[in-house]
């Protein structure tokens, strides 16, 4: 079934951070967004049909996602779509990704020590470490012309230091779009076991890769010191309703995992709804198919744009995500003067780069109806033409 990416959808007072709280970001509430890493776009038909017969029963008790369905959901999803064998005693449900992060971070090393990370890099890392008492380390990816590259010296340099315990991944890459390789990931893998460094993965945004490029889970080329940590949110649109889940094939750090997830923070029981939605997402290839063409198109949109207009703008089709990581440094406006006319003159709301550590850059989220990103281009020109 076809499905209508093209449908405008009025977000309006249904408390979206990215619309009703645009003014906590910009300053201002008159702007169109392009920020919050959420979409645009109706869930899957199944996800809703799903949820509205589990609203006609009229309990919502506590939930168990300890169970066969929910495990399978992932197992399934993982071989359908990338042809990989998971099993489910490797699964385990959280309430988001970063709080598996978090835990993994707290069990992986103590106060003090360093957690390496490919920069530039998602905001909510910085305050996963930071807040964690953790030391961040960070290793400089190349450009968009080199695929953001990694610099493997500058790598090893880093995990042989006594301090770093973890490496902490996004594959694929926030907000880059960087998709690493299997021999990219294996080479990674050899670096870290040499040093003994622990992997922490966040692969929330797995199913958004364009083109010729291909998602490889980590447990491809490791299964022990790592854990993989994941969710069907993003991808369908189902943030909202909490829940993801990590793979986890160490049955010590599994059983670690448990204890932090229903003694300390009492969470045995899992969101009914977010569950459910995962299980129904998990059935439906045909949205994915379309929403990462959909949102190719899109990127394809956004680069013709800055190849024709010349404001100062440099942007390359990423590997994958919906989020559009664009150069800005020929624009010869300082991180603050660019957001200043974006978001006063044009009336558009982009993420400036500073928030991922690097103010020439602005992360710009594509997972919307052409409409809006054709009336954001022209916020865009008009906002740097002046």
């Amino acid at each position: 079934m076809a499905i209508n990416f093209d449908e405008i959808i009025d977000r309006h007072g249904t408390y979206s951070t990215q619309w009703d709280y645009i003014e906590d970001r910009f300053g201002r509430a008159d702007i169109l967004p392009f920020s919050i890493s959420d979409t645009d776009f109706s869930v899957p038909t199944g996800v809703q049909d799903a949820i509205k017969r589990r609203i006609e029963h009229p309990i919502y008790g506590y939930t168990r996602w300890n169970h066969e369905e929910y495990k399978e959901s992932v197992c399934n999803w993982f071989e359908k779509q990338d042809n990989v064998k998971i099993s489910k005693n490797w699964i385990s449900y959280s309430p988001s990704v970063i709080f598996s992060v978090s835990v993994f971070i707290r069990i992986k090393s103590e106060p003090g020590d360093s957690v390496a990370v490919f920069t530039p890099m998602y905001d909510a890392f910085y305050g996963v470490i930071k807040e964690n008492n953790r030391f961040l380390v960070p290793i400089r990816l190349g450009n968009a012309y080199s695929d953001y590259n990694v610099d493997w010296d500058s790598l090893e340099a880093v995990l042989k230091q006594k301090q770093t315990k973890i490496l902490l991944l996004t594959n694929p890459h926030n907000p880059t779009g960087k998709v690493f390789s299997k021999e990219e990931l294996k080479l990674i893998s050899e670096l870290c076991e040499k040093y003994e460094v622990f992997i922490i993965s966040d692969d929330i945004h797995r199913d958004v890769v364009f083109d010729q490029y291909k998602y490889v889970p980590l447990t491809e080329v490791r299964k022990k010191d790592m854990v993989l940590c994941s969710s069907a949110s993003k991808t369908f649109n189902i943030p909202g309703l909490i829940g993801s889940y990590l793979i986890q094939p160490d049955e010590q750090l599994y059983a670690a995992f448990q204890i932090e997830l229903k003694q300390k923070n009492a969470l045995s029981s899992v969101s009914i709804l977010g569950m459910l939605a995962q299980v129904a997402a998990y059935k439906d290839e045909h949205y994915v198919k379309q929403l990462v063409d959909y949102v190719h198109k899109n990127m394809l949109r956004l680069e013709e744009f800055t190849r024709e207009e010349d404001l100062g703008l440099c942007f390359k089709c990423p590997q994958g995500t919906y989020l559009a990581w664009i150069d800005s440094s020929q624009s010869n406006m300082t991180g603050d003067e660019l957001q200043n006319r974006l978001v006063n003159y044009g009336r558009v709301g982009i993420m400036p780069g500073s928030t991922y550590g690097d103010q020439k850059c602005l992360r710009m989220n594509l997972a919307c109806p052409r409409s809006k990103l054709e009336e954001g281009l022209k916020r865009i020109k008009l906002a740097l033409e002046k």
